[in-house]
């Protein structure tokens, strides 16, 4: 504020050297008073000059600070909106930055209308006719203000709702093309987008059409207020009440007063949306986090512990019930299951990226959720089912975006079977792997996960679908790198259906419906499955082939191949 009443001040120069001109130096045809007053004149507005080049400056720092301080706290809630499933999630960055844009440019407007009054009082003191008519223009122009709220604050918000809707229906399209192009919904896709996106094109014309009504009305009463303003001041220097330097100046302060409020109806729009940003950012980063705060724990042993543990989405019905059971470091447990089980729910429940209805997950015995995630993070290795990787090189996805020893990749990239995959692209582990490995094969993706799931040799290891995309030899390298991460006592989950992954298991879980049906070491649980799948029959028996067939495939019925839970 302080630079805006000094610059508000300075903004008088040229009226008040026009005043001093015409009433001082022509009526005493000084040539020493005009120079000195050119002097003090320039001066004075190389000083607004600089002032003006200052404050713009340091607006545009502080809202780089803003960001920078709010964007972390704004990025990380928006991932924890991520797994709450909560609509308003990236939106928070983008409204983030509309905020900043406003105050690095559009808030300096704010800083002038309120030295509008000092304006009009500076033409007061010209003469009070001359005031009267500038304050009916001011006054007219902060009702347009106003009305110019109320007609764009609406239209605007829908055009928010619709847009954010829109984006969304591109985010979707994006990630999942090759369906929309293999069964040929590339029609029905933009048409959803066209109508999301016309509603809000809609929406953003009808605002800025009455903003514009607005600003032409705001410009014609402002033009019309200073030429009228020398028309009063004229038939006053015909009275000769006021001097011919004051109709000038109090033409030239009149437009200087109404320039903030014209130029505020101006930006009155994108004052509208940084507030509409700002009101919804400011809601959502006052939300509770997703996890309080804790103190840092040591590094887990991997003693893991799943009690009583029931998980659901809100308002659907449970999909875990009261599942139970121990792995200790060194152990190896298969989780196997029909179709809509649970698996992949229990998975994302193991890591910690979503909490229990009730019971709790317990590794080390802490509650795993509540670990903070920036300590816990490195002794976790998690290969979801839908593989997920970053931008970037990939030794950037094996060493999870961190500065690590070339080693230490190579080696997770041997122990997924990766390693010489990976020499043969054209820049071995500095290739580009474009938008989420948009340009590696399905297997590829899966192995460059898998290796960065064990990298560093995590203490608790959780797999789903491992070898979802890999073949023989994959799934032989998938066997070595459990056994290697059990030699090293790492704690390995593993979530398949395919009876190869139970080769270095020490222990299978059976999940059905949500519950857990049985549990403990491979071999028990194995023959239990064989002899409830395979029906004793009589030698010479018609059924006898059926039996044996029925013995080869208790593993695929017991658990069939799972979508995402």
């Amino acid at each position: 504020m302080l630079f805006s009443a000094v610059l508000n001040v300075l903004m008088l120069t040229s009226s008040v050297y026009m005043l001093q001109v015409y009433d001082r130096v022509l009526s005493s045809g000084s040539i020493e008073t005009l120079l000195y007053l050119t002097i003090i004149a320039a001066l004075a507005l190389l000083l607004l000059s600089l002032l003006d080049t200052l404050r713009s400056r340091m607006l545009d720092r502080v809202s780089t600070w803003l960001e920078r301080r709010v964007g972390p706290f704004a990025f990380r809630r928006a991932l924890d909106a991520s797994l709450s499933q909560r609509d308003y999630q990236g939106e928070s960055l983008r409204d983030l930055g509309a905020v900043r844009t406003f105050l690095g440019s559009g808030i300096a407007t704010l800083f002038d209308v309120p030295w509008v009054p000092v304006y009009l009082a500076v033409v007061y003191l010209l003469h009070p006719l001359m005031g009267h008519v500038a304050l009916a223009g001011a006054v007219i122009l902060f009702l347009l203000a106003l009305a110019s709220d109320l007609a764009a604050r609406r239209p605007l918000r829908e055009a928010n709702r619709s847009a954010t809707r829109s984006m969304r229906t591109v985010d979707g399209a994006l990630r999942n093309a090759e369906a929309i192009d293999a069964m040929g919904l590339t029609d029905a896709v933009l048409r959803r987008w066209a109508g999301l996106s016309h509603g809000a094109l809609s929406m953003q014309s009808l605002a800025s059409d009455r903003a514009a009504a607005i600003q032409g009305a705001a410009k014609f009463v402002r033009l019309f207020v200073q030429t009228a303003i020398l028309g009063v001041g004229a038939w006053l220097v015909i009275r000769q009440e006021v001097s011919g330097g004051a109709m000038i100046a109090g033409s030239i302060i009149m437009g200087r007063a109404l320039a903030p409020v014209e130029q505020a109806i101006g930006t009155w729009k994108q004052m509208i949306q940084a507030r509409e940003a700002y009101k919804r950012l400011a809601a959502f980063l006052a939300l509770p986090p997703l996890r309080a705060e804790a103190m840092p724990l040591p590094a887990p042993e991997g003693r893991l512990s799943v009690e009583g543990v029931c998980f659901g989405l809100q308002g659907k019905p449970l999909i875990l019930k009261s599942v139970s059971f121990k792995a200790d470091p060194g152990e190896a447990v298969c989780i196997i299951g029909p179709s809509a089980a649970g698996k992949s729910s229990l998975a994302r429940l193991l890591v910690g990226v979503r909490s229990p209805q009730t019971g709790i997950v317990r590794l080390d015995g802490a509650d795993i959720f509540s670990w903070p995630k920036s300590d816990l993070g490195r002794h976790v290795g998690y290969l979801p089912q839908d593989v997920e990787l970053f931008s970037g090189t990939i030794r950037e996805n094996i060493a999870r975006l961190e500065e690590a020893d070339p080693a230490n990749v190579v080696a997770a990239a041997r122990m997924a079977n990766c390693h010489d995959m990976i020499l043969k692209l054209e820049k071995g582990y500095e290739t580009e792997i474009g938008e989420a490995g948009v340009r590696l094969s399905g297997g590829q993706r899966q192995r460059i996960a898998l290796a960065r799931a064990v990298f560093g040799r995590p203490r608790l290891v959780i797999l789903d679908e491992p070898n979802a995309s890999l073949d023989g030899e994959g799934e032989e390298a998938l066997n070595r790198a459990i056994a290697a991460l059990k030699a090293s006592g790492s704690t390995v989950i593993v979530i398949g259906h395919r009876p190869s992954l139970l080769q270095e298991v020490t222990k299978v879980l059976v999940l059905v419906a949500g519950q857990v049906e049985m549990f403990g070491p491979r071999a028990e649980v194995m023959d239990r499955l064989t002899r409830r799948n395979v029906q004793p029959v009589a030698a010479g028996s018609p059924a006898r082939a059926q039996a044996a067939a029925g013995s080869r495939s208790a593993i695929p019925q017991a658990a069939t191949p799972t979508p995402a839970e």
